[in-house]
């Protein structure tokens, strides 16, 4: 086509505010990193992060991911995701004499002990969340009886019970929380709604909104599967700019999804290193950008980055930087 050899017409690459690992992924990483280098034979239970890079690179430093607590041998390291696990889990890990180290989001464990205690004043609960997700079927470890609920279909199969409680896997969409909320209301006498959705999703699906309202094309970063990379493509097309999603740099490869676009967006899940973005802003950059802009990537792709990080949302994918 000699696409290639014409320049784009991008200028600029911006990178939206506060993404990266969130810290309860970053967390995660840190202490399966921080057990290999330690020394001791490490695994994760599930695949840490949704992100087969981060995997890859974990791999390189020794640490396994196993399905099931079967396969870790007696007193190996085995790191519990930032999902949470159901308690049984962490009690027979114990049991067996591992080296269990937990890795479970702060968050998760505030919904685990706000689950509980409802179980234990009677309420009939009602969880927002996708049925199989970890962190869902951890939760469920801790109330058994919960109904869970996911798209709007499945909302009329709620009974109507006196004394209902409302919580919602910590990554679902707030406007679909708030929405059931309301419907609960008739569902029941007493309604205790327990706001569970996490304050990062909420914070990077503002700032994907900022971002997305400055530029002529939003890219999202983020595995096809990952849940809240899904709903910030989504959240993109509602403020009506063109967004496409992407796992890597390496699935930019034409030029022509860039045509007539001169500033570009860039945001990413929770599972998604900030260093994975940067990468990402240099390769739109170099296939798309203008011969000035084209000639400067990796520095304009460094700048973006600074700018966007903020260093509590810096994670430790990034080279040179200590994290504490």
């Amino acid at each position: 086509m000699g696409y290639c050899s014409a320049m784009g017409n991008v200028r600029e690459v911006r990178i939206a505010r506060r993404t990266g690992f969130c810290y309860g992924v970053r967390e995660a990483i840190d202490k399966a990193k921080e057990a290999a280098a330690a020394g001791k034979r490490t695994h994760t239970l599930g695949q840490v992060v949704h992100n087969e890079g981060v995997i890859a690179q974990l791999q390189a430093q020794g640490i396994e991911t196993v399905d099931t607590l079967d396969e870790v041998t007696e007193g190996a390291a085995v790191v519990i995701r930032a999902h949470g696990v159901r308690p049984e889990v962490l009690a027979r890990a114990e049991a067996r004499d591992l080296d269990v180290i937990d890795g479970t989001c702060t968050w998760v464990i505030q919904e685990q002990r706000e689950i509980t205690k409802l179980v234990e004043e009677g309420y009939t609960i009602v969880l927002l969340g996708t049925p199989r997700h970890p962190e869902v079927v951890g939760l469920l470890g801790f109330a058994p009886d919960a109904i869970v609920v996911d798209e709007e279909e499945s909302w009329e199969q709620i009974p109507r019970r006196k004394k209902m409680a409302l919580l919602s896997q910590s990554t679902q969409p707030p406007w679909k929380f708030e929405k059931l909320a309301a419907f609960m209301v008739s569902r029941c006498h007493e309604l205790k709604i327990v706001n569970t959705v996490c304050p990062v999703t909420i914070r990077r699906q503002e700032d994907t909104i900022e971002a997305a309202r400055q530029v002529d094309l939003m890219v999202v970063v983020g595995g096809r599967s990952s849940a809240n990379t899904k709903e910030l493509t989504r959240l993109c097309a509602i403020v009506g700019t063109r967004a496409i999603q992407i796992e890597s740099e390496e699935d930019l490869t034409d030029p022509a999804v860039f045509a007539g676009v001169s500033i570009v967006g860039v945001t990413g899940g929770t599972s998604t290193p900030i260093e994975d973005l940067r990468c990402v802003a240099e390769r739109i950059l170099r296939i798309a950008g203008t011969a000035e802009t084209a000639a400067q990537a990796e520095e304009l792709a460094t700048a973006a980055l600074s700018a966007a990080a903020t260093p509590a949302g810096r994670t430790t994918s990034l080279p040179g930087i200590a994290v504490h």
